[in-house]
């Protein structure tokens, strides 16, 4: 048996069919989890080891949403350093999937249990 790798996929909350990125990242071969801004923290604290943090920053986000994602960014940045994941900061769907194809390079997209 084989569990997916997880990425954590961070959002507005205000989430619109055509901007998902779950279903870009499971055509992928990733299990993905999407929380709003506010909620990051915890719902890292209940994820095992994300390969990656996706920062989905809104098309339209005025300067003081975008500073949130950015701050965010940082923080995350800092504090997963240690373990190697990466934190991708995206406008789009094909943005994201992209960015995190060349972050994530050939790894394999099934790891076994442990």
């Amino acid at each position: 048996m084989t569990r997916f790798q997880q990425v954590l996929v961070v959002d507005n909350g205000d989430r619109a069919p055509d901007c998902a990125l779950s279903a870009e990242l499971a055509g992928m071969g990733y299990a993905s989890v999407t929380a709003p801004l506010e909620a990051t923290e915890e719902v890292l604290a209940m994820m095992p080891s994300p390969v990656a943090v996706v920062l989905q920053m809104p098309r339209h986000a005025d300067w003081s949403e975008r500073r949130r994602f950015l701050d965010l960014a940082s923080r995350l940045r800092k504090s997963l350093a240690p373990n190697r994941v990466p934190v991708i900061i995206a406008g789009g769907i094909n943005g994201a999937a992209t960015m995190l194809q060349n972050e994530l390079g050939m790894r394999a997209v099934a790891a076994p249990d442990l």
